[in-house]
């Protein structure tokens, strides 16, 4: 086959005018093209005015060496590259016949999913300990948060099946490297689990949380038939190791499990096992990682600001944004985790905290946008020690969350009510007394105050003022961005992990031979795409380890 890239059509182009645009750009008769399939389909809105679609489409040819001769040096035409995943190995039936031990995946969210999915694939039947409940359980709990002000400290957004992705716009695009098109592997089977297949190709996929919800189960069945096991409220303590090796983990009821392959597959949130892992020499370092508030716009500005008169399109749907800063002072602001047509969330997996985040639905219909507006911080700003210089420690940043943490509980009032400002007060440095046109979306309720009070602020005085630089300045990019009647919640602290669990080559830890230290958590992803891919590739350096294989890639 043969793939065209940049193929270019109107917005409102016909249904059927796809194939005559082949044919035109390949310079061929009809004939010539026997079939053909869209495999990315993009837009490009420089000129509102006139949005195009951009196509790359995979075409089957009468004569595809001769199109392909006639085309030589064109970079848009060239052989279609071979997205099929390949496994590393498999296990023969009589693999743990005797004392062998199975191989552990700790953590249930994106990257301990593909890492359990690719081991069951492969015959190696793990067993997934997730601390948290089963998905709809655990969604039940989330709501008794956001409904009631009822925290569980063990399911919530951060724990239990599906991980912190299940609560979120469900993004399904990464800008990491992939040159195996493991994304490819990750996007098929969430199709097979019931994604809509238009994940496959549109550029920027994502599924929403209700979705994700049937789909996670419909995994963890599949895990499941392939003779995995999946373990749920099961939470480790203790991590066992003997002269360097992983030997196993005992869990809080006291049970003990033997492994020698353990893959740490946790969340960002995993406060107490980064503790335990600290405690027990499992090198860790302090990494940086960003901090900020949620802000809210109408959806509707955001549409017009990006696609002007096709702004309410069906094939563009809800407008995002992408928004970077460099402030006077030195710091970088920047839009994270962009939410069209979704909600604020509370997020906190700890008592006496407040941590925002956003969500949406597949249909990204809520009235209001929200994003992430975050300032990024270095281990050195987070430090605890006051030194000028030398190691920080790797539990620092955790410190920094949680004073962070609890001083928006204090200034959202006690409930797990957020601070909240209008954008306009908060530019001008005083406190909000009313609403205005915008609605804050976050449950259970936003407490209106003044996000940057000198004493009292709810973030490093540095942050505040790289923020009230960066609004008006993001103005210019997207008109109203700015508007006075826009909404700030506090805080967002959890943008990544605060600390890397660092591991070598083989994706084993750098002085604990069979542990795994894989996805967000460990500070190797940062959404589902990548911690999916990041699954996949360690559950193949373990599978390749115990099959005694070479490893893929």
């Amino acid at each position: 086959m043969l793939r065209i890239t940049e193929l270019r059509l109107p917005l409102d182009h016909a249904d059927d005018a796809l194939r005559p645009a082949i044919v035109e750009r390949l310079g061929i008769a009809d004939a010539g093209l026997t079939a053909f399939t869209v495999f990315k389909r993009a837009y490009d809105a420089r000129k509102k005015s006139a949005i195009v679609l951009t196509y790359t489409v995979d075409c089957e040819l009468t004569d595809e060496a001769g199109v392909l001769l006639a085309h030589e040096g064109d970079p848009q035409v060239r052989t279609t590259p071979d997205t099929r995943y390949r496994f590393a190995g498999h296990a023969p039936a009589h693999f743990f016949a005797g004392e062998r031990p199975r191989p552990l995946v700790i953590g249930f969210g994106p990257c301990g999913i593909f890492a359990a999915l690719i081991l069951a694939q492969m015959g190696l039947r793990p067993i997934v300990l997730e601390r948290g409940k089963e998905v709809r359980q655990r969604t039940k709990d989330t709501w008794g948060l956001w409904r009631q002000g009822v925290l569980n400290p063990e399911s919530n957004v951060q724990f239990g099946e599906g991980g912190a992705g299940t609560f979120s716009d469900g993004k399904l695009w990464s800008q990491i490297s992939d040159p195996r098109h493991l994304t490819r592997k990750v996007l098929t089977e969430f199709v097979k689990a019931g994604a809509p297949e238009e994940i496959l190709f549109v550029s920027k996929p994502h599924i929403g949380t209700f979705r994700l919800v049937s789909m996670v189960e419909k995994m963890r069945a599949d895990i499941e038939a392939l003779g995995g096991e999946v373990r749920f409220e099961q939470r480790v303590t203790d991590l066992h190791v003997d002269a360097g090796q992983v030997r196993g983990v005992t869990l809080a009821s006291g049970e003990q499990l033997r492994s020698d392959h353990v893959v740490l597959a946790l969340g960002h949130s995993a406060r107490d096992t980064f503790a335990m892992l600290h405690a027990r020499g499992v090198y860790l370092e302090a990494k940086p990682f960003s901090v900020g508030f949620r802000i809210e716009h109408p959806q509707g500005l955001i549409d017009r600001a990006r696609f002007g008169p096709n702004a309410g399109n069906e094939i563009l749907g809800a407008a995002d944004y992408k928004l970077v800063h460099h402030a006077k002072n030195g710091r970088s602001v920047y839009s994270f985790c962009m939410c069209p047509g979704g909600t604020v969330v509370a997020a906190t997996s700890e008592e006496g905290r407040v941590v925002t985040n956003g969500m949406s639905q597949y249909s990204r219909n809520e009235r209001n946008a929200n994003a992430g507006i975050v300032v990024g911080i270095s281990p050195q700003d987070y430090r605890q020690d006051g030194l000028a210089d030398g190691p920080v420690n790797p539990l620092d940043g955790m410190a920094f969350q949680r004073v962070l943490e609890s001083r928006a509980f204090e200034l959202g009032g006690g409930g797990y009510q957020a601070p909240g400002q209008l954008v306009g007060d908060f530019i001008k440095g005083r406190a909000s007394k009313a609403l205005g046109s915008v609605q804050p979306s976050y449950k259970p309720g936003v407490f209106l105050t003044d996000l940057g009070q000198p004493g009292r602020s709810s973030l490093p005085e540095y942050a505040i003022a790289a923020i009230r630089e960066a609004l008006p300045a993001f103005e210019r990019q997207i008109k109203g961005f700015s508007m006075p009647d826009a909404v700030l919640t506090g805080v967002e602290t959890r943008t990544s992990s605060p600390l890397r669990i660092t591991r070598g080559k083989d994706k084993q830890s750098l002085n604990v031979r069979g542990l795994y230290p894989a996805g967000e958590g460990a500070g190797y992803a940062g959404g589902i795409m990548s911690a999916g891919v990041d699954g996949i590739e360690v559950a193949e350096a373990l599978g390749a380890h115990l099959l005694g294989v070479p490893q893929p890639g």
